[in-house]
Formats: structure tokens, C-alpha cells, sequence
């Protein structure tokens, strides 16, 4: 039996977990709680599952890691806040299921450096299709990680026809219900972006070997090309259930989690390049993942004050990338990469944002 600690556990990645968690009982135990500033809910989730250990807000979190006996912390914390937390959980040496991505983008070579190897376990749907998709040849024998986006809720539409998306346009996701700073990433193609980073920083892959496809379906998670011609993709109808019981009990399945495809039924799959002049996200994303250091900080950084400011009615949607490129170009690398150096970084680069969005009004 696993024993699990969920941080996050309130929001969507983490309530999700609980469900796979109270469904197999002989496989899961779960023994820490930690949320954002729902307290009122993480007590009725300790009652629940009988835990004794929860905590609010990102230091407890981390207090939490440290101190809490466990096998297993799933990592659904939004944002580079849950960055302690990831470093903490892999300093202790538990295997982490990471869902909050931006720890690892922001953390970067932190947080590499302190992982030993198949200690991180992804969690996103794509970088779990990866994964598994990775078990069918060695690292050696990739040409390529091929990651799959749904296009968002403007896919097909030209740079001037988004000139005037509304913020409740960008929420409405064909796919997916996730929160609004990641539905907002989503359709700026930011979210992609930030996957691009992780996918890198998680396989060892090359910028120039991750291609981003558009594949409005959101069947096919994710796929990997090798070199002899063969691309294996992990395709299931979109679920974030699997991928999360799957990190849970890695490398194992975890039986009855999804429903799996009807192939009884006629479907169709399309496959289609990104528009990266309405969405100049990812080609960002790139420049700033070869920059490394402390750029994919900044990026997130600013991104996430430029979501904030679109959906308070100050910035235009092609505002966001617009003003995430404009502070990276302002960005001067620091030098030496420490905890204290990115919290730093990330100050600055909120302001800076905040200064970019203001000349803009």
C-alpha cells in the first residue's frame, strides 16, 4: 500500500486524486492534506479519509512534506509557489507526482539537480503520454516528443479576429474543465509552452526535437517518434484520473480508473500544425527554455500577472504573450541559480509586468 500526501487537494488535480485514492483503499492510503486557504475544506476532506496531517498555504505545505511519513506527494499546487514543496519532497526522497509544472519550470536545473533518476513522475496527460510512450525504446533511439494541444477555444482563428476575445470566451475550453489561470493558458497557447519547458527539462530532449501538434479531440495525449520511422501514441478519452492514478502507482496500472475508447465506433482523429503567429507563445517558450536560468521564471512570472490583468478588463488578450515578451527582453540574467535568486527574479518580473500592462493603458 502507497501512502499518499496530496498537495492542492482542493482544487481540480487534486480532488480528482482523492477520487482515485477512496476507490482503491487496499491500494492507496492517504496520510497528509494540504490546500491554498480552504480550510473549511480540507478539514471536511481529513474527516473523510481519516488524516491526521494537513496544512494551509505554500510553507505549511512544505512543513508538511518533511515531516509527514510517506511513499508518494502529489504535487497539484498551482503555480511556482509549490516550488518548496517540490524541492522538499524530492530532498526527502519520495517519489513526487508532479502536476504543478511551474515548480519545475521556474526550479529548472534546482530542481533537476536534486531529483535522482525516475524520482518525478509526470502527471500532466502529456507528459504522462510520454512517459508511457517512452517505455516502448531507450532515450537513445527518440527522434522526437511530438505534444499534442487541443487548440483551445480559439483554434482557427487569425491573430485580428482575437483582437476583442472576452475573458468568459477564453474560459469556455472545448475540453477541459480546469481552473482559470490554466483554461486562460490554454488558450494562449502559454500553458503548451510551459509543457514544451517541461518536456525538455523532464526527458533530456532537445528544444529542437519537441514539435507541438494541434489535435482538437484531446484523444491522442501525446507522441514519441523514433528513429527507425515509428511514433507510439498513448490515446484514451480525456481523463485526468488515469494519468493521475497512474503517477501514483508508477510504473503500474491502476485497473477500472478510465473508460477506455469505443472501437465499435466510427471517429475521426485530425492533426494540424500551430498558427504561431496567432499564438506566439510556444516559439517564446523555446527562446526562453535555450536561455535557461532564470528566463522561464520571468516567463511564467509575467504570464501570470498578464492573466490576472486580462480577466480584471486592463489588458487585451494578445496583450498576455505580448507582455510576457517584452519583460523577458527586459530580463538580465543574475548568475548563480539559488531559491532566494528565483523568488527575486520572480518579484521583479511581476512588477516589471505590472509596469508593461500600465504603459500599455
Amino acid at each position: 500500500m502507497r501512502r499518499i500526501i496530496v498537495l492542492g487537494s482542493t482544487g481540480s488535480i487534486g480532488t480528482q486524486a482523492l477520487e482515485v485514492i477512496r476507490a482503491h483503499p487496499r491500494r492507496f492510503r492517504l496520510v497528509g492534506l494540504a490546500a491554498g486557504t480552504n480550510r473549511e475544506q480540507v478539514q471536511q476532506q481529513a474527516e473523510q479519509f481519516y488524516v491526521e496531517h494537513t496544512a494551509l498555504g505554500a510553507s505549511e505545505a512544505e512543513q508538511l512534506v518533511r515531516d509527514v511519513d510517506a511513499d508518494i506527494v502529489l504535487n497539484a499546487i498551482t503555480g511556482s509557489i509549490g516550488l518548496g514543496s517540490t524541492l522538499a519532497a524530492l530532498e526527502s526522497g519520495r517519489t513526487l507526482a508532479l502536476a504543478n509544472k511551474e515548480s519545475l519550470i521556474v526550479g529548472g536545473d534546482l530542481v533537476t539537480a536534486a531529483a535522482q533518476e525516475g524520482q518525478i513522475v509526470p502527471v500532466d496527460s502529456e507528459h504522462s503520454a510520454i512517459a508511457q510512450a517512452m517505455r516502448s525504446g531507450g532515450a537513445g533511439e527518440v527522434r522526437r516528443l511530438v505534444v499534442t494541444a487541443s487548440g483551445g477555444p480559439f483554434r482557427g482563428r487569425s491573430r485580428e479576429e482575437l483582437a476583442n476575445v472576452t475573458p468568459e470566451q477564453a474560459l469556455a475550453h472545448p475540453t477541459w474543465n480546469m481552473g482559470p489561470m490554466v483554461t486562460t493558458n490554454s488558450a494562449t497557447l502559454v500553458n503548451k509552452g510551459l509543457e514544451v519547458i517541461e518536456a525538455h527539462l523532464l526527458f533530456g530532449t532537445p528544444y529542437d526535437q519537441i514539435d507541438v501538434v494541434v489535435h482538437p479531440q484531446s484523444i491522442v495525449h501525446s507522441m514519441v517518434e523514433f528513429v527507425d520511422g515509428s511514433t507510439i501514441a498513448q490515446a484514451s478519452p480525456p481523463d485526468m484520473r488515469l494519468p493521475i492514478s497512474l503517477a501514483l502507482d508508477w510504473p503500474d496500472r491502476v485497473g477500472g480508473v478510465g473508460v477506455p475508447l469505443d472501437w465499435t465506433q466510427a471517429t475521426s482523429w485530425t492533426f494540424e500544425p500551430v498558427d504561431n503567429e496567432a499564438f506566439p507563445a510556444i516559439t517564446l517558450a523555446k527562446r526562453v527554455g535555450r536561455a535557461g536560468g532564470t528566463y522561464p521564471a520571468v516567463y511564467n512570472a509575467a504570464n501570470e500577472q498578464a492573466v490576472h490583468a486580462f480577466h480584471a478588463g486592463r489588458l487585451p488578450f494578445l496583450g498576455i504573450v505580448d507582455t510576457i515578451e517584452r519583460v523577458v527582453g527586459a530580463h538580465e540574467e543574475p548568475g548563480e541559480l539559488t531559491v532566494e535568486v528565483l523568488n527575486d527574479v520572480e518579484t521583479w518580473a511581476r512588477a516589471e509586468a505590472d509596469r508593461v500592462i500600465a504603459e500599455r493603458q
